[in-house]
């Protein structure tokens, strides 16, 4: 279920420049709303099969990218000045049960920041849409609205994060979802898997510094492309509304139907 949230920017609070690398300060926000209805929100986790018996959380949601109409970008400050008043921004979990109400109780008329040590924007959530689902079939075009983060883990231990162009993501991507719908439904997919993933367009690298200025910062690199995927039915709905790819819960892999 995707919902469209729609941002004020109060100026006035710490003025207007985000820093360009938002992304991780956006999956914070979230976690801190969800964090203010902490009972609430485990109830919700446990209807919609989120717990497993070890206690381990699936964090099967995913969101956006902000949608500036006016912007300007100060590329030496690494900075992104908002000339919109308002912005959306799109966020999607997985779940049916209850989301509706759940969700737009828990962020309506919600005030949050984002922004780093150097510069910071209050938002007002000023309203909440649901928006539609797509009619879900067995082979569709997407286009990726946030970067699809795609980890291959060498020999050596480390990780090499993959072009969806590249022939081994099909399997990274397959393997994601089957693993998502085995999380979610408490057991294997036993369906018939016909799947295939192709890109349409050259893909395009883009990387996201996490938790920048500190200690733990991490530079993950992601694609944004269009591309074509065949799937069973409900292996397609769970790209469309956790994301494809890893990070999902960190803004990578946000997905638009073509």
């Amino acid at each position: 279920m995707r919902f469209a949230l729609r941002l004020h920017i109060n100026k006035q609070a710490f003025g207007n420049m985000l820093p360009i690398n938002y992304q991780y300060e956006q999956s914070a926000a979230i976690y801190h709303i969800l964090a203010r209805a902490n009972e609430q929100y485990s109830a919700w986790l446990h209807e919609n099969g989120y717990v497993l018996d070890s206690g381990k959380r699936f964090k099967m949601f995913t969101y956006s990218p902000f949608k500036i109409e006016k912007r300007r970008v100060l590329g030496e400050a690494k900075r992104l000045c908002v000339l919109s008043d308002t912005v959306e921004w799109q966020i999607s979990f997985l779940p049916e049960k209850s989301t509706e109400k759940f969700v737009q109780g828990l962020f309506a008329q919600q005030t949050f920041e984002i922004g780093d040590r150097l510069s910071r924007v209050q938002f007002q959530v000023q309203g909440i849409e649901v928006l539609p689902s797509p009619e879900f079939a067995e082979e569709m075009e997407f286009s990726a609205m946030s970067s699809i983060s795609l980890r291959h883990f060498r020999e050596d231990g480390t990780i090499e994060y993959l072009s969806p162009a590249d022939s081994r993501s099909r399997e990274i991507v397959q393997v994601g979802l089957l693993s998502k719908y085995e999380a979610y439904h408490g057991k294997p997919y036993a369906g018939d898997l016909n799947f295939d993933f192709n890109v349409l367009n050259e893909p395009k690298r883009k990387l996201i510094t996490i938790k920048q200025g500190t200690p733990e910062e991490t530079r993950i690199a992601g694609y944004l492309c269009q591309f074509r995927m065949k799937a069973p039915i409900e292996l397609m709905k769970i790209a469309y509304e956790s994301g494809v790819g890893s990070g999902n819960s960190q803004g990578f892999g946000c997905l638009r139907v073509r």
